[in-house]
């Protein structure tokens, strides 16, 4: 079998530089080329697809965080909070399934340990939006929800990443077909049947190539920007 680590190595096969029957010592590969395998029989190659696709959802992260001088004066303080900044949340027009509390704390304060100073109780909630032309009335909402308020962070997010997905499958086979032929045609072969393919991963979960990018819009604080969806694929060729 050989090993083509580098896209000079078929050239020097069909030149007869490299015998046929033994694997050229070769570096390991560099970032950027795609590792071949090819036999009197078989080539595999690996393709990469990546498609760019505008997110459609914007997931937040909120809460409320409450100092009170004993244990329950915070909890209780936290959970009136998290109720008022759940009804400016719904008030902004987010669907009640689309909020989902992401964690409840409480716990002591110190100034001077073990001396107990004070309590801090916290709830967060995770905000799902479906639709980005509210999102910064949704942002809004909590940054007037109370001085307990606290926004975290934001993500955003492609809702139906299937057809994106789809695109970059495509990308990947006409990539790994194309490293075929070339490889095929430099050493005087050419390809035959598809012998087998495999996605890389779980062939369902989009491959982010890229982070989410934030930038201002012409009446809008905030813009989800594009996200990279990307597939790999190995596939095996027949060799004729």
């Amino acid at each position: 079998m050989i090993n083509l680590r580098y896209a000079a190595a078929a050239a020097f096969l069909a030149a007869g530089l490299v015998s046929a029957t033994a694997a050229p010592a070769f570096a390991a590969t560099p970032a950027g080329y795609a590792g071949i395998v090819a036999d009197d029989a078989k080539i595999t190659v690996t393709g990469n697809g990546t498609v760019s696709a505008a997110p459609d959802r914007m997931r937040l992260q909120a809460g409320v965080e409450v100092r009170r001088a004993s244990a329950g004066a915070a909890f209780s303080g936290a959970r009136t909070a998290a109720a008022a900044l759940r009804a400016a949340l719904l008030a902004a027009g987010v669907a009640e399934d689309d909020l989902r509390t992401s964690e409840i704390s409480l716990g002591p304060e110190y100034d001077d340990y073990p001396k107990v100073s004070g309590y801090r109780a916290g709830q967060g909630v995770e905000v799902l939006v479906r639709d980005l032309d509210i999102a910064d009335r949704v942002v809004d909402a909590v940054a007037a929800a109370g001085e307990e308020a606290r926004l975290n962070g934001i993500s955003f997010e492609i809702g139906d990443p299937a057809t994106a997905l789809s695109a970059a499958r495509d990308a990947a086979y006409k990539d790994a077909l194309a490293k075929a032929r070339q490889y095929a045609g430099l050493t005087g072969r050419t390809l035959g049947a598809v012998l087998s393919l495999q996605e890389n991963g779980d062939g369902h979960t989009p491959i982010p190539f890229e982070g989410i990018h934030l930038m201002a819009a012409s009446d809008k604080s905030i813009s989800p920007g594009r996200q990279s969806v990307g597939v790999s694929v190995k596939v095996v060729f027949e060799l004729r």
